[in-house]
């Protein structure tokens, strides 16, 4: 909204007029929340099969969405007027469910153009919102450090309001998936550490297990968990990871014309990226009143219904010697999911349960033949289930492959599980593989 060649800035200046007069700080009474309900939201979360789930405590925009006495630009205190951090923890803690937040504030520093003049960015008055003056970040995405070597580096005084957002929010709401956006770099080396190392030692006290995330190279490999932004592994990795999307292809936020993804596709990408020894932290954008819009409840409620099924091969479980074979390759990169069209009913992946008796074969679609399963032509198997479904199966081991009749009729919608016993129980066959890079 404050650049000039950018349709927002377009949009903005015929709905509200010029940015010195009316700029980000006047859109805060627009949001208002009033139908936000976190119970309702829970539950929604609950139906689609959410293990853990929370919100986007702090954005690049300077406003936090907790009870802020670090900062008085904050939810409780405008906007909405509520404490929508702590309302969702408390909501996620009695359903069952482990507690998010994330935190994008690095991206505060260069956020805003505060050294123009011709926007209301530049008055001192709305410095705890926008930050100090500087010039508008170069936005350098894929570089080591994420910001351009030219650009000033932040002042003590922004790297000390970046630590205590986070001390702050942590120490009221101790959640146990701890999130972080790209640009941790401009942050000094110690600080992340000093932040790390309040994070884990909180919990510690708490007897809290916990996970912290990062994206690229910004905390050291082994110190915490990586995380892909829409992207994947392309391969079984032997360290735990995440990756984020959106349940809308073309915004993170709510938007007016959203380009939503299928409810197939975000069980593929579910399954694609669990084979893998991944997890997924699905983004939700709900309106400025507070209510999840219809067509992203169906698509969780769809997901939900699809895990209520198979879901043995989803939770708990571990990855196989192989993720799985066909024919699509997914594509490599940050934000390469963006490209992705997704799978065929060709693609097949593998999990298995956690204690090596059982081995899943998905397939990510709804086959009305013969299903052939090269991974498998030599394996012993024991016997083959169709999860959902009570029918006998009909198969038999070919030279080449294992081959599966599925049912006429299938029991669900977007993919199909195949629940595999093997004469042995399959081992852990990924400690020794080398760890792969995003």
């Amino acid at each position: 909204m404050y650049l000039k060649k950018q349709t927002n800035y377009t949009e903005h200046l015929r709905k509200f007029g010029p940015v010195d007069k009316y700029g980000y700080k006047d859109l805060i009474p627009l949001f208002t929340g009033e139908k936000f309900n976190a119970d309702e939201w829970v539950k929604l979360y609950v139906e689609a099969g959410a293990r853990f789930a929370g919100p986007v405590a702090e954005h690049a925009d300077g406003f936090s969405m907790w009870d802020s006495r670090l900062n008085s630009w904050n939810a409780k205190a405008m906007g909405p007027k509520r404490d929508v951090v702590g309302e969702l923890e408390q909501a996620i803690r009695q359903h069952g469910l482990k507690f998010v937040t994330t935190m994008h504030h690095s991206w505060k520093w260069g956020w805003y153009p505060t050294d123009n003049t011709n926007t209301d960015c530049s008055n001192p008055a709305y410095a705890g919102l926008y930050g100090s003056p500087r010039p508008l970040s170069a936005f350098a995405f894929g570089k080591e450090e994420h910001f351009s070597p030219t650009e000033p580096r932040p002042t003590e005084a922004f790297i000390g309001e970046w630590l205590g957002k986070i001390e702050e929010m942590v120490g009221k709401y101790h959640p146990d998936l701890l999130y972080f956006d790209t640009r941790l770099k401009i942050i000094p080396e110690q600080v992340r550490l000093e932040m790390a190392a309040f994070y884990y030692n909180q919990a510690t006290q708490r007897r809290q297990p916990v996970v912290l995330t990062y994206k690229f190279t910004d905390l050291p490999k082994g110190d915490a968990t990586l995380n892909l932004e829409r992207a994947r592994m392309p391969d079984i990795d032997p360290d735990p990871w995440l990756t984020s999307s959106s349940i809308i292809r073309n915004s993170w936020a709510y938007t007016a014309n959203p380009e939503y993804y299928s409810a197939g596709r975000l069980v593929s990408d579910l399954v694609d990226i669990v084979s893998k020894n991944g997890c997924l932290l699905l983004n939700v954008a709900p309106a400025p009143d507070g209510t999840i819009p219809v067509e992203q409840k169906e698509r969780l409620q769809s997901l939900g219904a699809w895990l209520r099924l198979n879901g043995d091969a989803i939770y708990g479980t571990r990855p196989w010697k192989v993720f799985g074979e066909g024919p699509t390759k997914t594509l490599q990169g940050g934000l390469a999911d963006l490209k992705f069209n997704g799978f065929s009913v060709d693609d097949i992946r593998f999990t298995r349960s956690k204690d090596g008796a059982m081995l899943y074969a998905i397939v990510l679609g709804l086959p009305h033949q013969p299903v052939r399963i090269r991974s498998l032509a030599s394996e012993p198997v024991v016997s083959i289930n169709l999860l959902g479904s009570n029918e006998k199966l009909e198969w038999k081991q070919e030279p080449e492959a294992l081959v599966i009749v599925p049912p006429a009729k299938l029991p669900y919608e977007h993919a199909i599980v195949f629940a595999i016993t093997l004469k042995k129980a399959v081992n852990d066959t990924i400690a020794k593989k080398p760890t792969l890079q995003p």
